[in-house]
């Protein structure tokens, strides 16, 4: 069985920086397994986010090939490449990106819309995933009510609710204390354990490690270890 969920193939991506050209990452080979719990790792400027904003299908590499299983990213046109978002990907975000006027329910729910679910078809689901996390009590309640670890809960539930085969978190734990961030660590891999979403961090964060089963390390745009 072809246990590969997403294929790179010679990956590069350069940027105009005004005049200049900037070189976000070289020739990156890289293939990422169905239930992945993994990291990408590195200083700034190494190349995580943009990894991962490629994989998610928020970018296009300027050169080289991204298979998600066996489909090429860029033969996709922009409404295929929404689509693939939307039916595949949940996005974690270390500043949260969660709707501000929405309740807990809402925010959560709001993907399940997008997909064109009926609020009476996902209600169970919805109540079901913020109970998973541990915020049922908070169901009504709006970001601006949440401390920064329930944040991140939220957030959590919102890319888990569409049941995606990948996860892609950006720093989610770099605006939280230890404490709050080994919470949301352990949720994590307990989570993809039990639903079998492959989750792909970018991360500073030393406490990542810990948790992670596969950790790629980034410098200068380039794979310098695969551990």
């Amino acid at each position: 069985m072809n246990n590969k969920l997403i294929s790179l193939k010679g990956i590069s991506k350069v940027f105009k920086v005004g005049d200049e050209d900037f070189t976000a990452l070289i020739d990156v080979n890289l293939e990422i397994d169905s239930g992945a719990f993994m990291s990408f790792v590195g200083p700034s400027g190494s190349g995580k986010t943009t990894l991962l904003n490629l994989i998610g299908g928020l970018d296009i590499p300027t050169t080289g090939d991204l298979f998600f299983k066996n489909i090429k990213l860029s033969s996709m046109t922009r409404n295929q490449m929404a689509q693939y978002r939307r039916e595949n990907i949940g996005f974690i975000f270390q500043t949260y990106n969660l709707l501000p006027v929405y309740s807990v329910y809402e925010n959560v729910l709001f993907p399940l819309l997008l997909n064109g679910s009926k609020e009476k078809d996902a209600q169970d689901r919805v109540m079901d995933i913020v109970n998973k996390v541990g915020l049922s009590d908070q169901i009504k309640k709006r970001p601006s009510q949440l401390s920064g670890g329930q944040c991140q809960r939220v957030a959590i539930a919102r890319a888990l609710v569409k049941d995606p085969v990948l996860i892609l978190a950006d720093e989610p734990t770099a605006n939280l204390d230890s404490k709050n961030s080994i919470q949301i660590l352990e949720l994590m891999s307990d989570l993809n354990k039990q639903y079998k979403a492959a989750v792909v961090f970018s991360t500073h964060d030393e406490k990542v490690t810990r948790y992670v089963r596969r950790e790629i390390g980034l410098e200068d745009g380039k794979i310098i270890s695969d551990k």
